[in-house]
């Protein structure tokens, strides 16, 4: 069975010893393969089991069981060494359409000042010009809106000079490369993990009920229909994922148990979780406002460049006539182009893109408050389906004292260690006859 991350980074944060409802509670995994996934990491990272007088079983591994993998499978060694690769790959990838960007840029202007210099000439020279006293005018007028475009007013209207500006918002501000990938293609799915997360959140209520619960205390982490659905179908995957069983009180009230959720290997507090699962928001950029606002400009810069350009290569003579790098940026100049406009496009649709998700996901999230508001606003119907509920509540803790086998030691050395228990163990027995 493969070695699942999920499994070995719970085992980390349990202190490396764990049971399989600890397991499962931290995940949100479902049981039957959070039990195969320890039994298969147990096996491969030199783990132990501890049995206890119940029949619970609980899993103690190395601390060092992360290099034992390493050193047993090329394999483990290769996934890393790729991952570190890839870190550096994809920041390639991100400050590369930065590059791009400044390189176009560059390309255009050189390629329309070489235009522009070439036309002044022929305007000044023996009747070969071109462009004229009206083509002096163009190239003028040009030279000028670029200007604009790169250097702006750096005075205010009074002559002043702007402040430089600030970042708002609050935290490390991305270079600039990093910026433009953000302002093109944002900053990844805030909710990415978001099953991971419903799962381990109703994990953890269950556990802190002590693994009996009522339909109404896991709804708020559920996506359910505006009406309350009154058969309580939702329920299921929750039961079969935990190993849950109903129970139906006098009153015909349902409850659910969760025998494995039930057996821990650590006596923890309870975990303080939100009354409700809630799905973050999409954020346009984690750049700051003035990143933002200087990637406008500068795709703005590009895509006007572009046209400009577009207009003085027109007739295709220039380009001829002129060769070298004008000529080059001829044969790119839809590449140039394309850019320019998806550069200032791909964003722009997926500001509208993230306002439709937004709206949609402040729903869910208001939906599942009505739960939350029907739970403390309970009836006495309610009452009394959570008293039943806590009549089933129980927690096993399984500690070194309450332990009949083990893996660690021989069997020969553990009935020589319990020799006393097994002695005092016969003498009650016989007492009894």
């Amino acid at each position: 069975m493969t070695l699942e991350p999920k499994i070995m980074q719970a085992v980390e944060q349990l202190n490396y010893r764990v049971t399989v409802g600890d397991v499962a509670t931290h995940t949100g995994l479902e049981v039957n393969f959070t039990q195969q996934g320890l039994l298969a990491l147990a096996s491969n990272a030199n783990g132990n089991l501890q049995v206890s007088e119940s029949g619970e079983v609980v899993y103690l591994f190395p601390p060092s069981f992360r290099a034992i993998l390493r050193n047993k499978f090329l394999r483990l060694r290769l996934q890393e060494g790729w991952e570190k690769v890839w870190r550096i790959l994809f920041y390639l990838i991100r400050i590369s359409f930065g590059v791009f960007l400044l390189v176009s840029i560059v390309l255009i202007v050189l390629a329309i000042t070489l235009i522009l210099m070439s036309g002044n000439r022929n305007s000044s020279g023996r009747g070969r010009s071109s462009y004229g006293s009206s083509g002096l005018l163009q190239s003028l007028m040009i030279r000028n809106a670029f200007f604009y475009f790169f250097a702006g007013n750096p005075y205010g209207s009074r002559g002043r000079r702007r402040p430089p500006p600030r970042n708002t918002t609050g935290g490390e501000e991305m270079n600039f490369f990093e910026a433009i990938f953000s302002f093109l293609f944002g900053d990844g799915n805030p909710n990415a993990n978001l099953e991971d997360r419903r799962w381990a959140l109703i994990g953890t209520v269950i556990r802190n009920h002590r693994g009996a619960v009522a339909a109404e205390q896991i709804a708020p982490y559920l996506d359910l229909p505006e009406d309350n659905p009154e058969d309580e179908d939702y329920m299921l995957p929750v039961l079969v994922r935990f190993q849950g069983q109903p129970e139906v009180s006098p009153q015909g009230h349902i409850i659910y148990q969760f025998p494995q959720l039930q057996t821990t290997a650590a006596d923890t507090p309870q975990q303080s979780v939100p009354a409700a699962l809630v799905e973050q928001p999409w954020k346009f950029s984690q750049a700051s406002s003035s990143q933002v606002l200087m990637a406008i400009g500068l795709g703005a810069v590009n895509l006007v460049g572009a046209l400009v350009l577009q207009g003085l290569l027109a007739d295709g003579a220039v380009a001829q006539e002129l060769g070298g790098l004008v000529a080059f940026v001829q044969s790119i100049f839809w590449l140039l182009l394309a850019y320019g406009i998806g550069f200032l496009g791909v964003p722009l649709i997926r500001y509208y893109w993230i306002q439709r998700q937004n709206h949609r996901i402040e729903q869910r999230n208001q939906q599942r408050q009505t739960y939350v508001l029907r739970l403390k606003q309970s009836d006495e119907s309610l009452q009394q389906k959570l008293r039943y509920a806590q009549q089933f509540a129980n927690q096993s803790v399984i500690t070194s004292d309450n332990l009949t086998y083990t893996t660690e030691k021989s069997l020969l050395e553990q009935e020589a260690e319990r020799q006393d228990a097994i002695d005092t163990e016969w003498q009650r027995r016989l007492n009894q006859e």
